[in-house]
């Protein structure tokens, strides 16, 4: 039984790296005041493999080369980004995909985050434009009433998944940096990704840990995600290239889904891919004057799932329009 999950945990990962470098998607979105909200009846998702640390061909003990992941993506100073967020519902799967870059050393990024189709196919969502910085998200194309030439703005500290769902896909830096809770982990073996010789390192994360020792831009959004999720452990599969750079990593997140007598919950895995180190990055953040601050208009589907800032609160948490 173990072997089969597994095998079907392979076959997962193994779509989800042909959807971030073919750009395939499909299936339902739930939009929840207006950011990307998980409103999925709970699916089972396998743990991924645990044990204690072990050598890794070279790359040294697992755990503490884990720890030093985001570090070398410092160093590296930016990256392209492909990002895939899957979500499952009995039978059906459902993928948020993001493309953009991301600056390390100054944490900022911008992503480009298309939703899928509506469930009969016949509405094309515009993507949503987003920028990532230290402690917020902006997000252009917001629809629900903002006006098109204005940001809605969201703190990440307040979110209780820490931005690592809501935005649809996870800040590429936070992704990193979860793995600064890393506890446990195995060198699972060599392999490649997208064409780039890499090391495969299976293990689980502890969020409060990760938030410890995150900078001070993550430090209190994860801290927010360990209080939020339905457990603070998180199961992880990363891909490091020779140089100890994250080249794909991909977590598995859980919450609860809202049912009203409080059991089940919902499994989300997040992945990213980066590429093209040192590639330029330009970002600039919205003014004040360009950030909405009316109250969101309520959409189909709002709930209050993590990441649902409510349907009539104010847009821009912290704006001052």
């Amino acid at each position: 039984m173990v072997g089969r999950e597994q095998e079907q945990e392979q076959e997962q990962e193994q779509e989800q790296e042909q959807e971030l470098r073919s750009g395939r998607t499909g299936g339902r979105l739930v939009l929840a005041g207006g950011m990307v909200c998980v409103c999925l009846a709970g699916a089972g998702c396998s743990g991924a493999g645990q044990g204690a640390s072990v050598e890794g061909a070279g790359g040294g003990d697992p755990v503490a080369v884990l720890h030093r992941a985001a570090d070398r993506l410092v160093a590296a100073g930016s990256a392209k980004a492909r990002t895939a967020m899957q979500m499952a519902s009995g039978g059906t799967r459902v993928t948020i995909r993001g493309e953009g870059v991301y600056d390390f050393a100054e944490r900022l990024g911008q992503l480009k985050v298309r939703l899928p189709q509506d469930p009969a196919g016949t509405s094309e969502h515009r993507p949503i434009t987003e920028l990532l910085a230290p402690g917020a998200l902006f997000m252009k194309n917001r629809g629900a009433g903002v006006p098109d030439d204005k940001w809605v703005r969201v703190e990440t500290e307040s979110l209780s998944d820490g931005n690592l769902v809501t935005g649809g896909a996870t800040d590429p830096f936070a992704a990193a940096e979860v793995l600064r809770g890393t506890r446990t982990a195995t060198f699972v073996g060599r392999t490649e990704v997208a064409g780039t010789a890499v090391r495969h390192y299976r293990g689980t994360a502890d969020l409060a840990r990760a938030a410890r020792g995150a900078s001070e831009g993550n430090r209190k959004a994860l801290a927010a995600a360990a209080e939020g999720f339905a457990t603070a452990e998180v199961p992880f599969d990363a891909y490091l290239d020779d140089e100890g750079r994250i080249r794909k990593v991909r977590h598995r997140f859980s919450f609860s889904n809202g049912q009203g007598d409080g059991t089940g919950t919902v499994d989300v895995a997040s992945t990213t891919l980066l590429y093209d180190f040192g590639a330029a990055v330009r970002v600039r953040l919205p003014e004040d004057a360009d950030i909405y601050a009316g109250r969101i208009a309520a959409e189909p589907g709002d709930t209050g799932e993590p990441g649902d800032t409510g349907a009539t609160n104010d847009a821009a948490v912290g704006g001052k329009n």
